[in-house]
């Protein structure tokens, strides 16, 4: 096997100075957000609230231009029968983003949240926080995952280095500058990997463009050429199925972590806002090249390269269709550089899932749920530890797990289906309660996972109207698989499924405690009449043994919250746009 040596230098110039930014922001901003009665541990997490538009910009726009955004997209558009028309990524997730910024990311920044799961854990408890954490995390490490396989995929075409050394050696990396800095690390360098990214791609396009292999993109978008036409299109009876996969695209992009951490690290409700649509736009001019790398693609007679004679769909290599254009339609010095730079590029989402992952870890589950009185080293180091596991969970999923854009799709099923509906729910819906929550995630789990997921090999048990049986021919060893295809968009009714089971149950609830026909003893969670549960509880005990009842004993206790969490809740610079400080207070004025 032959090492290119000129495109391991370039690797490792790109990883040096990647490590040296993330580095330098570590120890430019080690006592950001502290000096001022600060806590490190939320200093790592949202970055001392003083990002500014340039440095928020960039970061958040590369949170989405990673390495599973630009691949994806060249690969959809390069497969045939697919097209320009199924890569919905890049128009999805720029209205993810729009919607975010103009319903989600004031209410969330104003009220000076940590987390994405800190309304949840306020209005539904700590339980049902501890619950909505699962799909978080899986969606987090799902989503590190895809990033990590198509960084190891281009990095093997680079330096024809096993694709297994590669991922692990980049996922290295990209946890050690996470480790060293969190957020600050984690914005600064998203700054040079998204210049690598723009300048590595738009300057090897004219040079793919102008190869003699390759026919006019212009002709080959219409025409059959090499292969169908690259613009794609949308059969009839697959329109219920493009239209669920671009609602999970655009509404399933808005909770996740990765996107709140960049927006509660604004500097004001204002810039978080306005950082959303700037990142909407970068979006979408980022994704530019990868379309005209994969239309490439599309219009290449691949017999006159130096790939071979079968083309990468045939070889089952659509997922590497952009490292392979770079690689062999590019001279090697133009190709080297556009590699590297993208090879150091696309760890920019890997990085950020990670950190978002380990900040709810540390927060929401060990310290609000388990150790609340945990000291603020403490939950620094709590916070190190699960960076590097979930890393290596999500270095593990990307060596196990195939195509790039069926991860991406499945790490934001579950955050679409479950999360979304919750988070409408608690910021916009009053009086949802924990027993309404709990029936919106067992209404939406069962409906998704009942409709099967055919990249886990998991058969349904629900079949959907319009189901099919499709048959996918493996053509390197001649395996042929049969799966089932849910042509109705059963994702998109599980999520509505379960916004309607979170305000239905909620005041079904609410009633039947509430008019004495179920007894306040059977509010075992504590939602409706024990709001404060710990303490009333005890005192109903304490009464219930004793003939006189005293009043002063039944009048409910305020829920004692820690120092960190109530500074987080009542800061007041933070809540001057609203004036609120908690889902209740919120939904008591609407």
């Amino acid at each position: 096997m032959t090492i290119h040596v000129e495109g391991l230098v370039a690797i490792v110039l790109f990883y040096v100075l990647i490590l040296f930014v993330g580095i330098w922001a570590a120890w430019k901003n080690k006592n950001s957000g502290v000096g001022e009665g600060g806590d490190r541990s939320e200093s790592i997490m949202v970055g001392g609230r003083d990002i500014g538009l340039f440095v928020g910009g960039f970061t958040m726009t590369a949170t989405w231009v990673g390495g599973g955004y630009i691949n994806g997209t060249a690969e959809y558009v390069y497969l045939p029968d697919y097209g320009l028309a199924w890569a919905q990524a890049p128009f999805g997730y720029a209205l993810s983003l729009v919607l975010g910024g103009l319903f989600f990311a004031k209410p969330m920044r104003s009220r000076g949240y940590v987390t994405m799961l800190d309304p949840f854990q306020q209005l539904y408890g700590k339980r049902m926080g501890g619950l909505l954490f699962i799909p978080a995390l899986m969606g987090e490490i799902f989503w590190s995952a895809a990033i990590l396989s198509a960084l190891g995929a281009t990095l093997s075409v680079i330096v024809d280095i096993n694709i297994n050394m590669s991922v692990v050696i980049s996922a290295l990396i990209a946890i050690f500058y996470t480790l060293v800095g969190g957020l600050y690390s984690v914005a600064y360098t998203d700054v040079v990997q998204l210049f690598c990214i723009f300048l590595g791609l738009w300057i090897s396009v004219p040079f793919a463009l102008s190869n003699p292999a390759v026919s006019d993109i212009g002709v080959s978008a219409k025409e059959a050429i090499y292969q169908s036409p690259w613009l794609g299109k949308i059969k009839p009876e697959d329109n219920w199925l493009w239209a669920d996969n671009f609602f999970l695209l655009m509404l399933g992009g808005i909770p996740w972590q990765v996107y709140f951490q960049r927006v509660l690290s604004a500097s004001s409700a204002t810039y978080a806002q306005v950082l959303s649509f700037l990142a909407a736009f970068g979006c979408l001019v980022m994704a530019v090249p990868s379309v005209l790398i994969g239309a490439i693609g599309a219009s290449t007679n691949w017999n006159q390269t130096t790939y071979g004679y079968v083309a990468p769909k045939d070889k089952e290599e659509s997922d590497m269709i952009l490292p392979i254009v770079l690689q062999h339609l590019c001279p090697p010095y133009i190709s080297f550089f556009g590699l590297g730079a993208v090879s150091a590029a696309v760890m920019s989402s890997a990085d950020s899932s990670i950190l978002s992952a380990s900040s709810m870890f540390a927060r929401n589950i060990y310290q609000q749920a388990f150790r609340q009185m945990a000291s603020d080293t403490e939950i620094v180091w709590v916070m190190r530890i699960t960076i590097f596991v979930f890393g290596a969970l999500a270095t593990a999923m990307a060596l196990l797990t195939g195509s790039v854009y069926g991860l991406w799709y499945l790490s934001s099923d579950l955050v679409y289906v479950i999360i979304f509906p919750q988070l409408l729910s608690v910021l916009f819906v009053k009086g949802t309660n924990t027993y309404g929550s709990v029936a919106a995630y067992i209404f939406g789990l069962m409906l998704r996972i009942g409709g099967g997921e055919p990249y886990l090999k998991l058969p349904p048990f629900i079949y959907y109207p319009g189901w099919v049986m499709e048959k996918k021919v493996h053509l390197i060893n001649g395996d042929v698989e049969y799966f089932v295809q849910q042509r109705f968009p059963f994702k998109s009714v599980s999520m509505v499924a379960s916004f309607l089971a979170n305000v239905v149950f909620s005041y079904l609830t609410k009633y039947l405690f509430e008019s004495g026909m179920l007894s306040h003893k059977y509010d075992f969670l504590d939602a409706v009449v024990s709001k404060h549960s710990a303490e009333i509880m005890d005192k109903a005990t304490l009464v219930s043994n004793h003939d006189n009842i005293i009043l002063s004993e039944m009048a409910p206790v305020r829920q004692a919250l820690g120092a960190t969490l109530a500074g987080t809740f009542t800061n007041a610079e933070a809540l001057s746009d609203d004036g609120e400080s908690s889902p209740e207070s919120y939904h008591s004025e609407n």
